[in-house]
């Protein structure tokens, strides 16, 4: 059996599901596509290759195996892209959520069932028909669970809307004990600057008492203004619009001193070292083409009690 264990977003990880990108099944089409900045990388023509995708997320594990996190992999499905494990299930204290996702992307947990099945049924929750909800846009933090969601409005008008009110209501009468607090973002099929496709793409607590931000990404400025006053303005890194477009805010907490992030953020790596943390740099860059970057490509089950 697996032992499965996550209360926050930074205590020493132990255990973690990471993607992988093998048998991706070539470029998609922009009708394939579901989300506009792989949609504007297929029109480039800039689309990544399952080869340097496949060097980006083994760097990756190599990183997390250095700091002895037992990392397990999917099953590897023919043409199906399993590089975003992070949607497609969560774990808040000892429950794995498995969530409805996009139906375009179902078919990604069969790669993990054979970790599901060493996970006691006791600990197993599944989202109710109706109800929708993707990993990226769930964070537990302490006594609180930070969710991003969509009105009904946005979302049925947006593809790139993933998680519903139903959802929230879900997380609320499964973690009465906790306080979810559920912000609205903003969102567009078309354009990848004004799209927060998850929670992740424009928030994320690091440390013990930090977060990156993108003001943009919140549909209403009193959800961003709420995380501001919660971690107090001096602890909070704010990103630009094009910090957010290439996904500064979405790296990844081995611990609370530990951080990996892309190479190329220099301002934020520069900021989380004078902050005191390690900062693990690989490179991800042309997997963030598909909208995604660490945070993403992670399923953490296993992290240190507190």
């Amino acid at each position: 059996m697996i032992d499965i264990y996550v209360n926050d977003e930074t205590s020493e990880l132990k255990a973690v599901i990471l993607g992988t990108a093998q048998q991706l099944g070539g470029e998609p089409t922009v009708e394939e596509a579901y989300d506009p900045k792989s949609i504007e990388h297929i029109k480039n023509g800039t689309y990544p290759t399952e080869e340097v995708v496949h060097k980006e997320i083994e760097a990756f594990a190599a990183v997390l195996k250095k700091h002895n996190v037992e990392v397990y992999r999917p099953e590897v499905l023919e043409d199906c892209n399993q590089i975003f494990s992070r949607d497609i299930g969560f774990v808040i204290e000892d429950k794995f959520v498995r969530p409805r996702i996009l139906k375009d992307r179902k078919d990604e947990i069969i790669g993990i069932q054979y970790i599901l099945d060493q996970i006691p049924e006791a600990n197993k929750l599944e989202v109710p028909e109706g109800g929708r909800v993707e990993g990226g846009d769930v964070m537990p933090w302490h006594d609180h669970i930070f969710v991003g969601y969509s009105k009904e409005e946005d979302f049925k008008k947006y593809v790139v809307s993933r998680t519903n009110e139903e959802g929230v209501e879900f997380l609320k009468s499964s973690f009465p004990n906790k306080k979810v607090m559920a912000f609205e973002l903003k969102k567009s099929d078309i354009d990848p600057k004004e799209n927060a496709l998850h929670l992740d793409c424009c928030f994320q607590p690091i440390g013990t008492d930090k977060a990156i931000v993108y003001k943009g990404g919140f549909k209403n400025v009193e959800d961003y203004e709420f995380l501001v006053n919660f971690f107090g303005k001096e602890n909070i890194f704010e990103i630009t619009k094009d910090e957010m477009y290439h996904m500064n805010s979405n790296v990844f907490s081995i611990s609370e001193k530990v951080i990996v992030s892309e190479q190329n953020f220099t301002r934020l790596n520069t900021w989380l070292e004078e902050q005191g943390f390690t900062v693990e740099r690989i490179p991800y860059s042309e997997t963030a083409k598909m909208e995604g970057l660490l945070r993403c490509s992670t399923l953490p089950i296993k992290r240190v009690k507190k």
